[in-house]
């Protein structure tokens, strides 16, 4: 087993590629807890108005007035993550002053942000999951939403996303990993983290 070098590790990548069973595994595996970052911008919306965070409120507040495309709504996600950055920042820095190790998952961290304090610290890994086949995403989420029906648009939009994010991952020099086979994907997580350590700074 690869022993964790690191105080934070942040798993990212589109919805439904399963980032949150591949936690599950590593919380079990590190015995450590995990933090969706999903959670925090929810709550950092119910704290602020559009007014103060536009682009955190962008989707809710348009969502009922127009027809999206997947290109709209990826913009849409992109928009949202980058306004939510320096929170995450805040978090980790939180973290590596004097809080436990964790890791934090959630759609939205974008590789950009890895150049910025304090996420350049050593001790902080970052590794992207994607799933570019858009009929095993529909699956995904008919799994964990039965009730929705099938939800092609929204898996378009997560493939679209992956691609983003690999390529993107490629440019910064941050680990995208396929999340299938499923299997191995703790275990490759696992290892791309510890890499990361090893590059230079």
């Amino acid at each position: 087993m690869i022993e964790r070098d690191w105080h934070v590790l942040l798993v990212g990548g589109p919805s439904g590629a399963g980032k949150s069973a591949a936690c599950a595994t590593l919380m079990r595996r590190y015995g450590l807890g995990c933090a969706e970052i999903d959670d925090m911008v929810a709550a950092a919306r119910a704290m602020t108005t559009s007014d103060q965070q536009p682009a955190l409120h962008y989707w809710t507040d348009n969502a009922a007035n127009r027809e999206w495309t997947a290109e709209q709504l990826l913009q849409t996600t992109l928009r949202t993550a980058r306004a939510f950055q320096p929170a995450i920042q805040a978090v980790v820095d939180a973290h590596l002053d004097n809080g436990p190790p964790v890791i934090l998952e959630g759609d939205c961290l974008l590789p950009e942000v890895l150049a910025q304090p304090p996420l350049t610290r050593p001790e902080v890994r970052a590794v992207f999951l994607y799933e570019l086949d858009e009929e095993q995403l529909v699956a995904n989420f008919d799994g964990r939403e039965p009730d929705a029906g099938a939800q092609r648009m929204r898996a378009r939009v997560s493939r679209m996303f992956g691609e983003w994010l690999r390529d993107e991952g490629i440019r910064c020099g941050v680990p995208a990993l396929p999340v299938r086979p499923w299997d191995t994907i703790a275990d490759r997580i696992a290892a791309a983290a510890a890499a990361a350590g090893r590059q230079p700074l």
